[in-house]
């Protein structure tokens, strides 16, 4: 079954009809054709209606959505001959960012992204996307990998934050990050980076410094999540929603603050009810900022990456 939001119940309550009187056509010579499409119809008009009106929590909610489609999803749909690379050489293989080589329309690229997980078992053993430092370590290494064969590098970023546990402080969590941004700025072929759910705090902005930063329509970005961010202020983490509205999480208010480039459209009701379209669509705006890039040198492309974020905030 479909998982419906909170702000959805009267798309649910509808849909819910719809499959009754189906089930009832499936038991019978009943004709009901008419009436389910009536219900049809105004159920995605309530459901385009509804979507065109969210609000910053309510977008924050549909990027957490667990049937929106993941890293993988999108390796699985858009990179073929795709070879996994695992480990940090230091430490371990983190199961939260994975990356490796492949052809994406005809291209050969490295792709490095988060991966949550489907249900329990797998996002337990990806942590819910939230990376180690030797995930981290892991992205450096690919990166540079990347770098010396001449190879774009394609980010796809989807978590909460980096993992904030003991023990990846004592391995040094924050200095992990740091370095990761560091070896994407140095970077001197190009670098594409999309948010496809949840972009969080330093642990987005360390797969994300890339040339071009896209978002997909409903996703958010931002460096701490409203929850945190009413949790410091108002001692409450029920202040999320008026934290969300005053965040500007939103890609729409990204993009108007220039940190980000580009908006990609998802199929109506969202990502997670037509992943075949949405990834499709992330896939076309890929393709053509690569194209855009290819033919600058690497001097060219690490100027203009540095300056680009350098400018944010600039006033």
């Amino acid at each position: 079954m479909a998982t419906f939001l909170d702000f959805e119940k009267p798309i649910a309550e509808l849909q819910a009809r719809i499959d009754e009187l189906r089930d009832t056509a499936a038991d019978g010579e009943l004709d009901i054709a008419t009436e389910i499409g009536r219900l049809q119809t105004k159920s995605d008009r309530l459901l385009r209606e509804t979507y065109a009106k969210l609000t910053p929590w309510q977008k924050t909610q549909v990027a957490r959505h667990p049937e929106r489609p993941h890293f993988k999803h999108y390796v699985a749909a858009l990179v073929e001959d795709f070879m996994p690379l695992g480990g940090d050489r230091a430490f371990a293989d983190d199961q939260a960012i994975l990356g490796g080589i492949g052809r994406f329309r005809g291209r050969k690229v490295m792709v490095i992204g988060h991966e949550k997980g489907d249900d329990t078992a797998t996002r337990l053993r990806h942590n819910f996307g939230m990376g180690k430092p030797e995930g981290y370590r892991k992205a450096i290494r690919l990166m540079q990998l990347a770098d010396r064969f001449g190879l774009p590098v394609v980010t796809l970023v989807d978590t909460s934050g980096a993992f904030p546990g003991i023990q990846a402080e004592e391995r040094g969590q924050a200095e992990a990050i740091a370095r990761s941004t560091e070896a994407a700025l140095n970077l001197g072929v190009p670098m594409v980076s999309a948010i496809l759910g949840e972009g969080g705090s330093g642990g987005a902005i360390a797969l994300a410094a890339g040339n071009r930063v896209l978002m997909m329509e409903h996703a958010v970005y931002s460096v701490i999540s409203p929850e945190g961010c009413a949790s410091i202020l108002w001692r409450t983490a029920d202040k999320a929603p008026e934290a969300a509205e005053a965040m500007r999480v939103t890609a729409q208010d990204l993009k108007t603050l220039g940190v980000i480039d580009r908006i990609v459209a998802e199929p109506l009701g969202a990502a997670h009810r037509d992943p075949a379209a949405a990834i499709a669509a992330l896939g076309d705006a890929i393709d053509g900022e690569l194209s855009e890039l290819a033919a600058q040198p690497a001097v060219a492309l690490r100027q203009s990456r540095r300056q680009k974020f350098l400018a944010m905030g600039r006033l």
